[in-house]
């Protein structure tokens, strides 16, 4: 008889060895997958049931941008797994010291059975997966932040019920955050609303993508830089920090730029009754949202960064089992 598990394993046949660098490398029944396996990761937790098909499986994992969720979660999924993780900042590999990229992924091959890396350029980490003979997972990239929206996928559908249709406002900067919730929304058939000011709307290639993605799964994406209008029958309103992480210089002249786009409760007020408020954390009070927003009953931050942890153990499962 075939259990659950063995069955889930036998569905990632098709994904063992890919790679994970953007959502729109994968298609709206590989999304769904992983989503119903992040379910199924994260009730045998609560369940209190070993799920262990990664022993003696060994993930690398690169950090040349700190985090706290990213490396706690991808360090202890992959222990969870039956694997173990190796933290590797930029003072451990030679890649800082003049070591081409190439000759690191093709040493690292031979060590590993998977790799997730956390840096500033998406170009680094393609030249990565490119070399590897092992899968890449981009733990995030100033362009990129496709493991976040897995998981705030997962939340979504936990909290809504469904995906298709679903009405999201993205309200701040158009950063890595907007870029993937827009490839991730118009995969899963949803409408997205990026609300920026202009000079911080997202890449316009990468809207592009997303729109015709959209096209073909009768999805929405659209970019405003008014967010009262924005949020009226919003479903979900996500809001990220002006300044990301390299751009702390920035934060002054952003908090002009982004004055009238926080998150507060009167612009919540003009959202569905029962919206509901994500933030890919860290948050900071009182500037991109209100304290009563984020920690208030509409608020699922963190369900939303525990669902990091199952996300990425069904992406390592997938792709390392």
């Amino acid at each position: 008889m075939i259990t659950e598990e063995n069955q889930i394993i036998l569905n990632n046949q098709q994904l063992h060895g890919r790679d994970f660098l953007t959502l729109a490398d994968y298609t709206k029944d590989e999304i769904s997958h992983l989503l119903d396996l992040a379910d199924y990761v994260k009730k045998q937790k609560k369940n209190g049931i070993a799920f262990e098909p990664l022993k003696g499986k060994t993930l690398g994992m690169i950090f040349e941008k700190s985090s706290t969720r990213t490396r706690v979660s991808f360090e202890a999924g992959i222990y969870q797994l039956g694997g173990m993780g190796i933290f590797l900042s930029s003072k451990d590999i030679q890649i800082g010291r003049g070591e081409t990229i190439a000759d690191t992924a093709q040493v690292l091959s031979g060590y590993l059975d998977g790799i997730m890396i956390r840096t500033f350029s998406q170009e680094s980490v393609e030249e990565l997966a490119e070399y590897a003979s092992i899968p890449v997972i981009n733990g995030l990239t100033d362009t990129y932040h496709p493991c976040q929206v897995l998981a705030d996928l997962q939340t979504v559908k936990e909290v809504k019920g469904v995906l298709q249709g679903v009405k999201l406002v993205y309200i701040g900067d158009g950063n890595n955050m907007a870029h993937s919730l827009m490839l991730g929304a118009a995969l899963m058939g949803m409408e997205l609303v990026v609300v920026a000011p202009k000079g911080y709307q997202p890449d316009p290639v990468i809207t592009e993508k997303a729109s015709k993605l959209a096209e073909q799964h009768d999805a929405k994406i659209s970019v405003v830089d008014e967010p009262v209008d924005a949020v009226k029958g919003a479903d979900v309103v996500y809001t990220d920090v002006w300044a990301s992480m390299g751009q702390e210089s920035e934060q002054a002249k952003r908090e002009l730029a982004f004055k009238g786009y926080q998150v507060n409760e009167e612009l919540l007020s003009l959202a569905n009754p029962d919206v509901t408020f994500m933030h890919c954390l860290p948050a900071h009070r009182g500037e991109e949202v209100t304290a009563g927003v984020i920690d208030g009953k509409n608020s699922v931050v963190f369900q939303q960064a525990e669902n990091r942890l199952h996300a990425q153990k069904a992406l390592m499962t997938a792709l390392m089992g």
